[in-house]
């Protein structure tokens, strides 16, 4: 397979052409997997099936096959991508499947905690290049992104993506997608947050959409920063515990007093409502 070809760059780029954000919804179980290919198929939207490297250590290639063959045979175009792979462990694991024929679509090799963007660059280039041999493409994070959830790394110490360095930060790690920091971070925002919408428009002026651009960081934003971010150049969008919080509050609910199928069947309904809900404000309603 060669990156023309690339499930998570063909839907990416068709978003940023159409001006349009793609969902990369975290899902953590087989329930919250049926719940967005539900969703992404009765909505008619294009869609990124995203999971943490603990899920992908928990669940293995078994699991993941699951997930690819889940996406793969919608009836709209759904990738799998691994996000943050940060630990040496994780990424070979993404990697020694792919070269197996388990592949994501895509991974985020995530070296942002390196002191300079020069270690970051060492960090990574060897992963992208490898992930390129079996056409998985590769999100790189330029700058830093202070939080952690989900088993995530904690990171302290933000950095603000510089847009001057971002083409020659992509040339040299050799990877497809980039995740900026603009101001945003990992968990809850204990103040309204500050984006710095000129980063976006500064990297969408020097790419000129040939480079897809990924917001992390999306707990508890209000919808005009959303659309704001995507007319700005964001066209994949990562969400996590905006689905994932009321799934297990009505499947814990549902347990207590419904048969398991059916406290399953009403969480999965609700995990997919929330991604039903995404479609429609990132405008990719539709268009599958």
């Amino acid at each position: 397979m060669t990156f023309d070809d690339n499930l998570t760059l063909n839907i990416l780029r068709k978003a940023e052409d159409g001006g349009y954000g793609i969902l990369a919804q975290t899902c953590y179980d087989a329930h919250s997997v049926i719940g967005l290919v539900r969703a992404a198929e009765r909505k008619r939207s294009p869609a990124i099936l995203q999971l943490f490297p603990v899920t992908l250590a928990y669940g293995g290639g078994p699991f993941l096959q699951f997930c690819i063959n889940a996406a793969h045979q919608a009836s709209v175009p759904i990738a799998v991508h691994l996000d943050h792979a940060t630990d040496p462990e994780h990424i070979e694991l993404a990697l020694s499947l792919a070269e197996k024929g388990i592949a994501f679509d895509s991974i985020m090799v995530d070296a942002s905690h390196a002191d300079t963007d020069e270690e970051n660059i060492a960090l990574a280039r060897p992963h992208v290049q490898r992930a390129a041999k079996v056409g998985v493409a590769v999100e790189v994070e330029l700058g830093r992104l202070e939080g952690g959830e989900a088993g995530l790394r904690m990171i302290s110490d933000a950095k603000l993506t510089n847009p001057e360095k971002a083409q020659t930060f992509l040339a040299e790690t050799g990877a497809a997608i980039l995740s900026p920091s603009i101001g945003n971070l990992h968990g809850s925002y204990l103040r309204p947050p500050n984006f710095r919408q000129e980063i976006l428009k500064d990297l969408r002026s020097r790419f000129n959409g040939g480079t897809p651009l990924c917001l992390h960081g999306t707990d508890e934003l209000p919808d005009a920063l959303f659309q704001e971010c995507i007319r700005n150049g964001i066209s994949k969008i990562n969400v996590n515990s905006w689905a994932r919080d009321p799934y297990v509050k009505a499947l814990v609910s549902g347990l207590q007093n419904k048969p398991f199928p059916d406290a399953v069947e009403e969480s999965t309904e609700v995990f997919a409502s929330v991604c039903e809900r995404f479609f429609d404000l990132f405008g990719s309603t539709g268009k599958a």
